[in-house]
């Protein structure tokens, strides 16, 4: 057994690496090359560093070398050799170039700044391994080959290759194949590359030791794949790209990841440019972004596309923008011959687990455009455990895109190709019950202790978990969060007629719509009310013409919430429903008050009271009152209003009481607007120190809430009686908030 340590470079090295290339002991070797065990272990650990030409001719005889490699031997002792004033010896022959397997350098290639500056930030550290990631189409391959032509200079021992084809459909090569091209490139002749994959791989890391290489492993599908092909030497470099994160290699040997994503619109815009010339793209600027747009930034896509107009001259980007608007044909046009966003997806797609396809495939079903790991778990039917280890798997290969903790978003192509998936018939009624669910139990945390939203579907599909809500705030988070995929899925369900779960969608948007009143929900109720209607749903119907009536009060549309206020209290009187008739009574009273029809309006107030009570409703009790306290003050009839709020803040605190949560963080907003009137009656009945306490204390409660409506009113209310300067920036700052929501998630 040879124990001898090799020297790290010269002709010592050379000599091991040949040696064991060839599988020979020292006492083999020294035995047929007629030298000494001792001395040849010398030559190999570097100890006798320039041998005779007889004896070096001797080892490469029994080595059984080519005519090169005798000679790269020769060469390598001669250097160690002492040098004489004068020889008669031939000067030796030069070294061979440096090996590069590298493919052309990209055409056409744009932008990529900063992510050419983290590839050589990564590449800087001792015998780095950078991790070149990111989804399928996105330009790894072409930004590092960039970067390796334009830093060829330093690597002067050579460039090596290879593609892995990972995520090809025409099969991985053989890792003995890759590396038999690696060692003959480096000078090992064919005959002498050990057979077994790890004994070449040993002399792969060998000849690599003391050289300065660039080594480019392209396509990798795992880690165990490319931990053979690592060089290892201290002056090497590899660079790893692959559509999936590997963090095997992160943990392994320490490499460093460069993330690359989409392009932004002027990179690709500019590689649009690199491929039709840039006075094609300057005549059509605008659809030229559009183009850019609607590849992503792909630049998978958009070399597709702009192929697509190489071959129609006389074609317009517009035009090419046109028929790609269009969802049901936009991969279509992104094939062409081999080369496709489909085909790059599919292969992706095939190498992840089943049950990560299968949930990739019912992805392509959610209506919006953000999933959680609970609306994951009812589209594929599964528990929200399984969804989210799958969405993880799905996001290590680039299919999604955890864009907030716990929420994750498709590319739009990607998109589009999961919904060219089978997923199987009710996997959409699936999603929008759970958003039904969701939606139910986020209305019971956010507002406690009122009555159950409505009757779930007679053909309701019950989520595996439904999300749990500690309080009001989280549900109200979650409303802000949600209320656009919300929105999407309610549209979704109208259009495939799936009615009842569309108007339920919306009626579970209530307390955000209490939280946010002015702020656009009249088309969303629309759609909700055309579904009650199309399913012929009276109690529906009644329902949402409620909320719809009040939005439009508060909108100062009067006389349009009058006209369907009328008819939300017809329906639920004829449907026998005694608490929706209250409820669309205390509404419509809100509609006269504004015509200035006060007294008819408490009239309302007071007929919803009768039905509220003996319906036994006490959350519509305490709203009739709340409302008739409301009309009374804005008629002047101070001390009615008082007794009024007093009798609905009583009944509120005994409801509280009886309440088994009392959940910290819950906001009542009725007692808020109370608490309002109260101060208003007060200041009426010329208690100007007790009114002053109630609006105070009233826009306290509402701006430690977050509830921006009730301390615009408080404070408005409270200014009418004191020009106190802190009252006034508290109004202006309320205000202020009120107008300038952050933009909807």
């Amino acid at each position: 057994m040879d124990t001898d340590t090799p020297a790290t470079g010269g002709f010592g090295a050379l000599l091991h690496a040949l040696r064991t290339a060839a599988g020979l002991s020292q006492e083999q070797l020294a035995h047929t090359a007629g030298v000494s065990v001792r001395a040849l272990s010398y030559l190999e650990r570097g100890r006798s560093r320039g041998p005779q030409r007889r004896t070096v001719q001797a080892l490469a005889t029994a080595l059984a070398l080519d005519e090169d490699t005798a000679r790269r031997l020769e060469h390598a002792a001669s250097l160690g050799r002492p040098r004489r004033a004068a020889t008669a010896e031939a000067p030796p022959p030069p070294p061979a170039p440096a090996p590069d397997l590298l493919p052309r350098a990209p055409r056409g290639f744009h932008g990529r700044a900063a992510e050419l500056d983290s590839l050589s930030r990564a590449a800087a550290g001792e015998a780095p391994v950078c991790l070149v990631v990111g989804p399928a189409g996105v330009g790894k391959t072409a930004l590092v080959l960039h970067w390796a032509h334009r830093g060829r200079a330093g690597f002067p021992d050579g460039l090596l290759h290879a593609d892995l084809r990972g995520f090809s459909g025409t099969g991985e090569p053989a890792l003995i194949d890759v590396l038999r091209e690696f060692l003959v490139v480096l000078g090992v002749p064919p005959g002498g590359i050990p057979e077994s994959e790890n004994a070449a791989a040993a002399l792969f890391r060998s000849l690599a030791a003391d050289r300065r290489l660039l080594v480019v492993l392209d396509n990798a599908r795992d880690s165990e794949q490319v931990r053979p092909l690592l060089p290892g030497g201290r002056h090497c470099v590899t660079v790893v790209t692959s559509r999936h994160t590997l963090p095997g290699l992160i943990v392994t040997d320490t490499a460093r990841p460069v993330a690359v994503d989409v392009l932004a619109p002027e990179d690709g815009t500019m590689l649009l440019a690199g491929v039709l010339g840039s006075e094609r793209v300057r005549a059509e600027p605008e659809a030229a972004r559009r183009l850019a747009g609607l590849c992503g930034g792909l630049p998978l896509a958009l070399r597709v596309a702009a192929a697509r107009l190489v071959q129609r001259p006389g074609s317009s980007l517009a035009a090419l923008a046109a028929e790609m608007s269009d969802e049901t044909r936009r991969l279509g046009l992104l094939d062409v011959e081999d080369t496709s966003v489909r085909a790059a997806l599919r292969v992706t797609l095939q190498q992840l687990p089943r049950d990560v396809s299968r949930l990739f495939a019912h992805l392509g079903r959610h209506p919006g455009m953000h999933v959680d790991r609970h609306a994951a778990a009812a589209l594929a039917g599964t528990g929200p455990a399984a969804a989210e280890a799958a969405l993880d798997r799905l996001a290590a290969a680039h299919l999604v895109t955890e864009a907030a903790p716990g929420r994750w978003i498709l590319h739009d192509l990607v998109r589009l190709y999961a919904r060219t998936l089978d997923a199987g018939p009710q996997a959409l009624a699936r999603v929008l019950d759970h958003y039904v669910a969701t939606g139910v139990a986020a209305v019971a945390a956010a507002e406690p202790g009122n009555e159950e939203c409505f009757p779930l579907p007679a053909d309701h599909l019950a989520p595996a978990a439904v999300r749990e809500f500690a309080d009001r705030s989280a549900a109200v988070a979650w409303y802000a969060a949600e209320r656009d995929d919300l929105a999407l899925a309610a549209a979704a369900a109208h259009e495939a007629g799936l009615h009842g779960r569309t108007w339920r969608i919306v009626l579970t948007l209530w307390p955000l719509i209490v939280w946010r009143v002015r702020d656009g929900w009249v088309p969303l109720l629309e759609t909700a009310l055309a579904s009650a209607r199309a399913d012929g749903d009276a109690y529906g119907e009644s329902r949402v013409l409620n909320v719809l009536g009040w939005v439009l009060i508060e909108e100062g549309r009067t006389e349009e919430a009058l006209s369907r206020l009328g008819a939300a209290s017809a329906l639920a009187s004829r449907a026998g429903d005694a608490v929706a008739e209250a409820n669309a009574l205390i509404v419509l009273a809100m509609a006269q008050a504004a015509r200035a029809g006060r007294a008819e309006a408490a009239r309302g107030c007071e007929r919803a009271l009768e039905l509220a009570r003996s319906a036994g409703d006490r959350t519509i009790e305490r709203l009739a009152l709340q409302h008739l306290a409301r009309h009374q003050a804005d008629a002047g009839q101070w001390r009615r209003a008082l007794g009024t709020a007093d009798e609905a803040l009583a009944s509120a605190s005994a409801a509280a009481a009886d309440a088994a949560d009392g959940r910290p963080g819950t906001v009542d907003i009725p007692r808020i607007l109370l608490l309002i009137v109260r101060g208003e009656a007060l200041l009426g009945l010329g208690d100007e120190a007790g009114g002053i306490e109630q609006l105070d204390l009233a826009a306290r409660e509402a701006e430690s809430s977050g509830y921006e409506d009730g301390a615009v009113r408080a404070l408005g209310a409270l200014l009418k009686a004191s020009a106190d300067p802190e009252h006034r920036a508290r109004y202006d700052a309320a205000a202020a908030r009120l107008t300038t929501r952050p933009p909807r998630a």
